[in-house]
């Protein structure tokens, strides 16, 4: 197999920093900012909740669109660098409107509802094209195995940057510390991209150069008739389910556990945990795979993220409430769920070898499709439930009062210190049972959807380490 340069290597790594960060913000924290910052009524959250989640089932029918799209393309500069860079150009701009721009009540409502489609139409031409040129650089194991490990710390330091630094900054000025970090986002969206676009070396395959023009009755043909593709993106969509409400849950987990003026330097020490987690875990990953096979792997990491759920679930209750603890629960789950990600993601890319070799095709970006469609998919399910959650149970409306002293504070009414105070008096006054709903979305949920996901890769996946090596040594003969 033909080894990948260092420099392809690190510019196609290093270029995940900057569009993950911005995702980050986006996926992590427009919510919040919404929540925190926005005078809404219930019903006027709910419809923005509402546009959210139809956005992004919209979004994940365009993922396979956009791959047919960057499928049939084929420019003088690439068959994905112009995508690349035109997505994070216009995503950008997007992204600097989201957090900038702020008409009140029903205005925002339709503001947001436009401006957030074309965040994830825009989002969409840049990731599509991405992720489509990582199997399309290397089908060498181990070369891939390492690529995937260098990109994944990168876009653990990108959405690390985000994750920990927005919670310690917002509080009692959040109006204009979101406004300037959406600016510095989007500047390093752009920056980042440029080093991909610039630096990586696209290889061509005879295979996908040679081709016929695919229609959307061919998109669904492909995905369809790949039988390892259908197991592996169920898995994909269950796991994003079960990680991301953890970290969606976890600002007004921290906020009505802990208050206001302290839960955003809790939430800081948990992303923390979050970043070495994670970022161990890309490390770790390639010695995990010289000793242990992946179904070995999985089997694992299930039952050590299932203590840690637990430990998470207890504390407080039956555990100490203890900060030591939740941040230990959290580094063990962060640490595991970032090895079942590139296991998957290792099995996602081995399937597009696998169909080249039962049906003589090769389409990188229409297969690559699938773990940005789960991802779609799983935050509009995931959005539907934590917006529920927060309305049902009344915390939104006790939000809402926080809400109304942020924006006095943008305006200069009240001072970052008479903001903080003010908080913690509203908050304090939650109940032990709104707090508990939110305790189980952040722990029972999430772990029910990562043991489904991995039932379905043991049972269904069949593409091991020596049923890939074959695959491989048929198709360079």
């Amino acid at each position: 197999m033909e080894k990948l340069d260092n420099r392809t290597k690190w510019s196609y790594s290093i270029g995940a920093t900057g569009r993950d960060a911005a995702y980050a913000l986006v996926s992590m924290y427009l919510m919040t900012y919404i929540q925190y910052t926005m005078k809404l009524t219930v019903a006027q959250f709910g419809v923005i909740s509402a546009i959210i989640v139809i956005c992004l089932i919209w979004d994940a029918i365009n993922d396979p669109l956009m791959g047919i799209i960057i499928e049939n393309c084929h420019f003088k500069a690439g068959k994905y660098k112009p995508w690349i860079l035109a997505g994070s150009v216009l995503n950008a701009a997007v992204i600097l409107a989201l957090f900038t721009i702020r008409p009140e009540g029903w205005g925002f409502v339709v503001f947001f509802g436009i401006s957030y489609l074309l965040w994830g139409m825009t989002y969409t031409m840049n990731d599509i094209a991405y992720w489509g040129m990582l199997p399309s650089l290397s089908s060498d194991a181990g070369e891939r195995n390492i690529l995937v490990t260098l990109m994944s710390i990168f876009i653990c330091i990108g959405q690390f940057s985000v994750a920990g630094i927005v919670p310690t900054v917002i509080a009692g000025n959040a109006v204009n510390a979101y406004r300037i970090t959406a600016l510095i986002v989007a500047l390093c969206f752009i920056g980042f991209q440029m080093i991909t676009v610039l630096g990586v070396r696209e290889r061509h395959h005879e295979a996908a150069e040679h081709a016929d023009a695919l229609s959307l009755k061919d998109m669904f043909k492909i995905f369809t008739r790949n039988d390892q593709l259908i197991p592996a993106g169920i898995a994909s969509l269950l796991f994003n389910i079960g990680t991301n409400l953890l970290l969606m849950f976890g600002m007004n987990f921290f906020y009505f556990e802990f208050g206001y003026s302290e839960g955003g330097n809790l939430v800081f020490l948990f992303t923390v945990m979050y970043g070495l987690g994670t970022l161990l875990s890309q490390i770790a990953f390639p010695f995990f795979t010289k000793g242990m096979t992946r179904r070995q792997i999985l089997r694992l990491i299930t039952i050590v993220i299932g203590t840690g759920y637990l430990i998470l679930l207890l504390t407080g209750y039956i555990l100490p409430k203890s900060r030591l603890l939740i941040n230990i629960s959290g580094f063990v789950i962060f640490f595991c769920q970032g090895l079942f990600n590139l296991v998957l993601l290792v099995m996602l890319n081995n399937t597009i070898e696998y169909d080249e070799y039962k049906f003589h095709e090769r389409h990188d970006s229409i297969i690559s499709t699938v773990r940005s469609f789960s991802a779609k998919v799983s935050t509009a399910i995931n959005q539907g439930i934590v917006n529920l959650v927060l309305i049902i149970s009344g915390i939104y409306a006790i939000s809402q009062s926080v809400s109304a002293l942020e924006v006095k504070a943008g305006t200069g009414e009240m001072s970052s210190q008479e903001v903080l105070t003010l908080a913690d008096q509203y908050i304090s006054g939650a109940t032990g049972g709104q707090l508990f709903v939110l305790r189980l979305g952040i722990t029972l949920i999430p772990f029910i959807a990562l043991v489904a996901a991995w039932l379905i890769l043991e049972k269904k996946y069949k593409i091991d380490e020596k049923e890939y090596e074959r695959i491989c040594s048929e198709l360079k003969k």
